[in-house]
């Protein structure tokens, strides 16, 4: 596993040829659930249950609907970030004008 443990959930990435790059994922909670990225660029979110390896639902995302959860999976949304850099950069402007 790539990442995880303590600090997050684990995560898997896995090539398969001819079909894309699967990041499988295991929350803390249990969770099963993947991302494949098709080599077409196509995204499907896939779910599992506790006793298949298979996935019990396969979810489709458009290129704008991966865009759009992937903003909503952000702890904070990037006009939220981006407002806060600002006025970071703002405070040291107003520092080195001293």
């Amino acid at each position: 596993m790539a990442a995880g443990g303590v600090l997050g959930m684990d995560v898997d990435r896995t090539t398969v040829p001819g079909k894309g790059t699967v990041h499988h994922l295991l929350a803390r909670g249990g969770a099963r659930f993947a991302l494949l990225t098709a080599a077409d660029g196509d995204k499907h979110i896939l779910v599992y249950d506790d006793t298949r390896d298979e996935p019990v639902q396969a979810v489709a995302l458009e290129p704008d609907e991966a865009d759009q959860f992937a903003e909503l999976l952000h702890s904070a949304p990037i006009p939220d970030r981006v407002a806060r850099l600002e006025r970071l950069l703002d405070r040291l402007a107003e520092d080195r004008s001293r």
